[in-house]
């Protein structure tokens, strides 16, 4: 009969064998897809670039590596699409924020509905229906961009709500000498420099600055990150990213447990 300590070694083993297999699938699906950020031609690619496919989650994702990072609340990510960009409802003059409740901490967003009230407004929608809840931050970079990306329940880098949103607040003034600065919350999209193609193509995923970022301003700021959701940032960015190269899954498990926005 295998003893207890006997049946806990042996599923710690095949736990790790899981996880590596998991690691090698990303590596070679990053290479396949050859969507790195980084280098002299980052400022041509669109930040939502897909690098794995979606069996990277699949099977037992709940027991991946969580480094300093809780297990994630009980629940899958819902479903849902929409047939067009919901209707405004928020108060373009008014403050909102959202808060997303993580599995390495809290992450505080302030919101500017003034300057992207579609974006924003979109978003009031999708987090009222429970759309971000349980889903995986999926990719990290690091280098001369330096961003969390989350919002895709499908943890593909190519899902999305079922519509668009158009491009807003490129002219921020925040954006200047091709820098998003540390801080700035921003829409991921498909625009591509070199065709011109692309544009107001933003739908559920965002990326979350930890670091100043050398990007063209052509993903909309909606936001920007608390003092305390920075520290929160900057504790993903420090375990890297799982594949080694600068950009792929974070090597921290970051799950959305809640994710809310209210009226200030």
């Amino acid at each position: 009969m295998v003893s207890q300590e006997q049946r806990r070694k042996q599923l710690a083993r095949e736990k790790r064998i899981r996880q590596h297999e998991r690691r090698e699938a990303a590596q070679r699906q990053a290479r396949k897809r050859n969507a790195l950020i980084g280098g002299a031609l980052v400022t041509v690619l669109a930040v939502v670039g897909g690098l794995f496919a979606a069996g990277v989650f699949d099977g037992d994702d709940a027991e991946a590596t969580s480094g300093p990072c809780a297990e994630p609340a009980k629940g899958k990510p819902k479903k849902l699409s929409f047939p067009k960009e919901p209707a405004m409802s928020i108060d373009k003059s008014a403050a909102y924020r959202m808060k997303l409740d993580t599995t390495c901490g809290d992450i505080d967003l302030s919101l500017d509905a003034k300057a992207a009230p579609h974006t924003v407004n979109s978003f009031n929608f999708l987090v009222g229906k429970g759309y971000l809840d349980h889903t995986r931050c999926h990719r990290l970079t690091k280098g001369n961009v330096n961003v969390l990306q989350c919002g895709d329940p499908t943890g593909t880098s190519e899902g999305d709500p079922g519509y668009s949103v158009p491009d807003e607040n490129l002219d921020s003034k925040r954006l200047s000498g091709g820098v998003y600065p540390a801080g700035t919350v921003a829409m991921a999209n498909t625009y591509n420099a070199t065709t011109g193609k692309g544009r107001d193509s933003g739908g559920s995923q965002f990326f979350l600055v930890y670091a100043d970022s050398q990007l063209p301003p052509d993903y909309t700021p909606f936001g920007t990150v608390s003092a305390d959701g920075m520290r929160v940032l900057k504790k993903i960015a420090d375990e890297g990213e799982s594949t080694g190269q600068g950009d792929g899954p974070p090597s921290a498990n970051v799950v959305i447990d809640k994710a809310r926005v209210t009226r200030s």
